[in-house]
């Protein structure tokens, strides 16, 4: 079965995320820009409230087998200290089918 892992972390940790995971030969994701916000609701700094902030969403199908892999890999790389709030979240989903547009086939 696939996977789909969907991790969101700061923008500063993105390129040793990346850089870990090609070392472990999972060099396949699509990183997105996105803004949001978790349980803190955004930060205020110097009176300025910020409700949504800059993050980084990769978006990676692996084989189940691969899945808990991949996830310490993200965790480990991602994490910026012991309970720090903004470091990110990680979803998986199950994913029914995929296509390669290029050949048609099915599968990774």
């Amino acid at each position: 079965m696939l996977e789909l892992i969907k991790a969101i972390i700061r923008p500063e940790k993105v390129t040793a995320v990346i850089t870990e995971l090609m070392g472990a030969g999972y060099p396949a994701l699509t990183k997105l820009d996105v803004y949001g916000r978790g349980k803190q609701k955004g930060i205020v700094l110097n009176d300025i409230r910020y409700d949504e902030l800059p993050k980084q969403m990769l978006l990676i199908v692996c084989q189940e087998a691969d899945r808990d892999d991949i996830v310490r890999i993200i965790m480990r790389a991602a994490k910026t200290g012991d309970g720090h709030f903004g470091d990110g979240r990680i979803f998986v989903s199950p994913v029914e089918a995929a296509w390669t547009i290029s050949t048609g086939m099915e599968g990774l």
